[in-house]
């Protein structure tokens, strides 16, 4: 007899301890998707997405290599399913980096001059002490900071 097909995911232990907050996060998620921008620019649209997305990858990250709240099941089910960014959790363990706010801020061929973007450039050796990511909206992930 053929085994039969369910589209259930089955959940890992712990993912009830998780769960509300990522919930809670999604909802805002969605309301930053469906928010108008009017009167905003282009790129000032998607700032609050990309706050939300580095808040969840963030919170997963810290329940795993900081709290060590959550078990290596759990967390490589959450990078599967999407709840966080694998790439920029890869980065934040790399030294240097351990502030990254997003991927495209360290992408050389999305700025002038083949450089990274302005927020990852250290608060002394500013010249403008108030300045935001085009990208991101970001106002300094410089480890020094």
């Amino acid at each position: 007899m053929p085994k039969v097909k369910t589209n259930r995911v089955k959940y890992p232990e712990g993912w009830e301890l998780i769960e509300p907050t990522l919930r809670e996060l999604e909802g805002k998620m969605r309301e930053a998707e469906n928010d108008p921008h009017d009167g905003k620019r282009k790129c000032e649209a998607l700032w609050p997405i990309f706050k939300i997305a580095h808040q969840k990858s963030r919170y997963i990250y810290d329940l795993y290599y900081r709290r060590k709240e959550i078990s290596k099941e759990l967390y490589e089910f959450c990078l599967d399913q999407g709840h966080a960014d694998r790439n920029l959790i890869a980065k934040w363990k790399k030294p240097g980096y351990e502030r990254l706010c997003c991927l495209r801020c360290i992408q050389p061929r999305d700025h002038n001059f083949q450089t990274t973007c302005v927020c990852r450039v250290p608060k002394h050796l500013r010249e403008e002490k108030a300045i935001e990511c085009v990208h991101c909206g970001c106002r300094g992930c410089a480890s020094g900071d």
